[in-house]
């Protein structure tokens, strides 16, 4: 199978200021990652926080440069430090990303049309029409009507607010979309609706997804590999159907014993019968 996204011994490391006495030290935040992403795939990184997950998305992205290590799209070498304004348009049409928080990815003082178009307009020469035409067809493809479409930010729905970001991050038809937790934030029922439409929108166009989520619940719903991150590195991968029905790590255990069962309520703490 071709590869779309290849991921080769990534590393990053943080530096740490003194502080308190303390003296300055290195923080290595993803430590030899190696995975591939097929052409209309769906791969899912997954860990607790801290496990360097969302570091890998942000490289893979732009957003962070790698200390080591290389990032591939189509065989092509990826580097995000040395890029000029034409080679990040270029890459902001192959890769977008999906944020946890779409109230503050988006501009609270424009309408979802209006940043929808303000990005069809720095990427692409079309008049005024065709824009509208567009940006229309996006609204129809996430759910959204004409007034949600008109709308500001804060006069949507959480799930609304992602949808109006799928809708952005679809804009200029990238080949990978990259989710960072981007159901997390949401209601039980509202998430199965963004997936649902994440899995038609798949099929739809052929994007591929990097899905970023510590939910292994949600893991299992939407991509065929998973890889399992801890401490900055990949303790398990394989196809997600595999990993999480006979994970081989303890850690993986530890993750999926965490997951609630049907039917499983929480252990309300015990009190001294005070009320405060």
């Amino acid at each position: 199978m071709s590869e779309l996204l290849g991921v080769e011994n990534l590393r990053k490391v943080f530096p740490v200021r003194a502080s308190a006495g303390e003296p300055a030290g290195d923080l290595v935040a993803v430590d030899d990652v190696s995975f591939t992403l097929p052409p209309g795939g769906s791969l899912a990184v997954v860990g607790e926080s801290g496990s360097g997950k969302t570091t890998v998305a942000r490289m893979v992205v732009g957003l962070e440069t790698p200390t080591a290590g290389r990032i591939t799209l189509d065989g092509e070498s990826r580097e995000a430090a040395r890029a000029g304004r034409g080679a990040r348009k270029a890459r902001a049409r192959q890769i977008q990303m999906v944020f946890q928080d779409p109230y503050t990815s988006l501009d609270s003082r424009q309408t979802i049309e209006g940043a929808i178009e303000e990005l069809l307009r720095a990427h692409f020469d079309w008049d005024a029409a065709r824009r509208r035409e567009r940006v229309a067809e996006l609204l129809d493809q996430v759910g959204l009507d004409k007034r949600q479409g008109g709308a500001r930010p804060r006069a949507l729905s959480g799930g609304q607010r992602q949808r109006a970001a799928i809708a952005r991050a679809l804009a200029l038809e990238p080949r990978l979309l990259i989710l960072d937790e981007a159901v997390a934030a949401l209601d039980v029922s509202v998430q199965a609706q963004i997936i649902n439409l994440l899995t038609d929108l798949r099929a739809e166009t052929g994007v591929a997804y990097l899905f970023i989520s510590h939910d292994l619940g949600v893991v299992r719903q939407i991509s065929d590999d998973c890889v399992v991150m801890h401490r900055g590195r990949v303790v398990e991968a394989g196809r997600t159907t595999a990993v999480l029905d006979d994970p081989q790590d303890a850690y993986t255990r530890r993750l999926l014993s965490a997951v609630p069962r049907p039917g499983w309520v929480p252990r309300r703490r015990a009190t001294s019968g005070a009320s405060v």
